[in-house]
C-alpha cells in the first residue's frame, strides 16, 4: 500500500487508526517537531504532551515523548486524559515552547490526530505547520528519529508528569465568577461525549446550590449512541431527553478534547453554534459591558455584524481553523473569536477555543440576565431579527474533490429560490450571499473526505432551501 503524506489540516493531521495513526507515523510527527523547536530555539522551554479519551492515545502519547525526550528537550506529559484548552492554557503558564496533543477532537472513533500547539498555546500557524511538516517528510524518508524509553527518559529527568488542572482552574476563577454561579441554584445536565472534558464542570461548580448531572461521562471510544464526539442536534438526542426529562435549566455539550461547545435550551431545543456565538458576544458587549473586535470565520453568523454595529465595534473575517482567527485575535486585541464548529476564544486568556470556559460564560449569561435559553435567544432577535442555521455534512471519494469543485465554479448561480446573488467569494470555499442577507456555503473539510454545506437565513424554510441547493450544485 502506497504511504500516504503527512498533511496538517485546519487543526492537526488526523488518521485512521492502524492505517495512517500508526506508531510510526506518530513518531515521525514528534521528530519533526523536535527539529522545529530546536530550528525555533524553542527547545530550552520543553514541551506539553497532552491526550484525550481515544483508543490508545496515552500510549500514542507516550511514543510521542520518548521522541520529543530523545531529542533531549524535556517532556511534561500529563497523567490523564486533559482537554485541549487546559493543556494550550498549560503552554502559557509554564512558558513551555509549545505543546502536542494527542486527539482526532470530533471525529469518528476509527480515527485518532495529532495536533501541535505554539508558544503562545495557540493553534500553530500556517508557516510552522509547513516548516514541521517538512521535518516529518524527511523523519519519514531518512529514518531519523531520536528515540529513548520512557523509563530511561525519566530517570534522565527528560520526562515530568504534569497535572495542569489546577493552573487552569485558577486561571478561569479570575475570568468568571465561580462562586456566584455554584450558588446560582441552576439544575444543569452535563454531556462530555466520553471525552476529555470529564469531570471539569462538576469540579468546578460542585459545593454550592446548583446541580450537575454528568452523562456519557465514562471512558468508551467506541462513542456508543452517537455518530462522532461532536456536540451538534444529531448527536445530543440523549442531552436533549434527559433536560427535558429532569426539567433541567440547561444542558451543555463538549466534544471529545473539550474545545468545543453544544448548547440544549431548557425544553430540549438544540441552539445552534451560530446562536451561541452571537449570545457570547452580546453576553462580553453588553452584560460585562466590555468593548473590543469581534473575529469569525467565514462559516459563522452574520448576526455579529449587527451587533457591531449595535455596540460600536469591528467585525473580523477569516477562513476556516482558529489558527486564521487567534492571529488577528491577537493583532486586533479583540474580545471574542469563533468558529461555526462552537470553537470559542476570549481575549484575557489563551487565544485558543475553550468549551469549557465558553460553558461557564454561558452559565454567567444565563443567571445575570436571569433568562433561560430560550429567553436569551428571544432577546437576541429582539435585536439583530430572527436567523436560522444549517449544516449538511456528506461524506466523499477524495478522487471526486477536483470535480465537485469545477462544476461549482463553472456554474455560478445568478439567484437561489428567486432571491438574487449579490456577491460571492472563494476566501475558503465557495460562498454566495443574498441581497437579504441569507448566505450559502460550500467547502471540504480540511481534516476529513467531508464536503459541508452551510447555509443561514430567516427562516428554518429558506434555510432548507438553500442546503438543497447547495447539494444539487455540488452534484452530490
Amino acid at each position: 500500500m502506497e504511504k500516504r503524506p503527512i498533511k496538517f489540516g485546519t487543526d492537526g493531521w488526523r488518521g485512521i487508526i492502524a492505517r495512517d495513526f500508526t506508531f510510526d507515523n506518530v513518531r515521525a510527527c514528534a521528530q519533526g517537531m523536535a527539529d522545529y523547536l530546536k530550528q525555533a530555539n524553542l527547545a530550552s522551554r520543553g514541551l506539553i504532551i497532552g491526550y484525550d479519551t481515544r483508543f490508545a492515545s496515552e500510549d500514542f502519547a507516550a511514543a510521542a515523548a520518548e521522541v520529543i525526550a530523545g531529542n533531549g528537550i524535556k517532556v511534561y506529559l500529563t497523567p490523564q486524559p486533559t482537554p485541549t484548552p487546559v493543556v494550550s492554557y498549560g503552554v502559557l503558564a509554564h512558558k513551555a515552547g509549545g505543546a502536542i496533543i494527542i486527539t482526532a477532537s470530533h471525529n469518528p472513533a476509527r480515527w485518532n490526530g495529532f495536533k501541535i500547539k505554539s508558544e503562545s498555546g495557540s493553534s500553530a500557524p500556517t508557516e510552522v505547520v509547513t516548516r514541521v511538516e517538512q521535518n516529518i517528510s524527511r523523519a519519514l524518508a531518512t529514518g531519523k528519529i531520536n528515540h529513548l524509553s520512557l523509563d530511561e527518559a525519566r530517570g534522565k529527568g527528560l520526562v515530568e508528569h504534569l497535572d495542569l488542572t489546577p493552573v487552569y482552574f485558577d486561571q478561569v476563577t479570575r475570568l468568571v465568577d465561580i462562586s456566584s454561579l455554584r450558588q446560582a441554584g441552576l439544575k444543569l445536565i452535563v454531556d462530555p461525549m466520553y471525552g476529555a472534558g470529564t469531570g471539569y464542570l462538576k469540579a468546578l461548580l460542585r459545593g454550592g446550590s446548583t446541580r450537575l448531572t454528568e452523562i456519557n461521562s465514562e471512558r468508551n471510544p467506541l462513542f456508543p449512541g452517537i455518530e462522532r464526539p461532536e456536540p451538534i442536534a444529531s448527536n445530543l438526542t440523549t442531552l436533549s431527553t434527559t433536560v427535558r426529562k429532569q426539567q433541567a435549566n440547561a444542558g451543555l455539550a463538549t466534544d471529545g478534547d473539550a474545545d468545543r461547545l453544544g448548547i440544549i435550551a431548557e425544553r430540549g431545543e438544540f441552539l445552534t453554534q451560530l446562536q451561541v456565538f452571537a449570545l457570547l458576544c452580546l453576553y462580553l458587549l453588553e452584560v460585562r459591558g466590555e468593548r473590543g473586535p469581534i473575529v469569525k470565520t467565514v462559516t459563522t453568523t452574520s448576526m455579529v455584524y449587527r451587533l457591531g454595529e449595535l455596540f460600536k465595534v469591528p467585525v473580523f473575517e477569516t477562513k476556516v481553523g482558529f489558527k486564521y482567527v487567534a492571529p488577528v485575535m491577537l493583532a486586533e486585541n479583540a474580545l471574542i473569536g469563533g468558529e461555526e464548529s462552537g470553537g470559542y476564544g476570549f481575549r484575557g486568556h489563551v487565544l485558543e477555543r475553550d468549551g469549557i470556559l465558553a460553558s461557564l460564560y454561558f452559565l454567567d449569561l444565563m443567571t445575570r440576565t436571569g433568562k433561560t435559553p430560550s429567553e436569551l435567544i428571544d432577546y437576541l432577535y429582539s435585536k439583530v431579527g430572527p436567523h436560522y442555521y444549517q449544516r449538511l455534512d456528506i461524506e466523499f471519494h477524495e478522487s471526486q474533490r477536483p470535480s465537485i469543485s469545477s462544476r461549482i465554479a463553472q456554474h455560478p448561480p445568478d439567484a437561489i429560490d428567486g432571491v438574487k446573488v449579490v456577491s460571492s467569494d472563494t476566501k475558503d470555499g465557495f460562498r454566495f450571499i443574498l441581497v437579504d442577507e441569507s448566505w450559502l456555503l460550500i467547502r471540504t473539510s480540511g481534516t476529513e473526505p467531508v464536503i459541508r454545506i452551510y447555509a443561514e437565513s430567516n427562516t428554518p424554510s429558506r434555510v432548507e432551501g438553500l442546503l438543497h441547493f447547495g447539494r444539487k450544485l455540488a452534484g452530490l
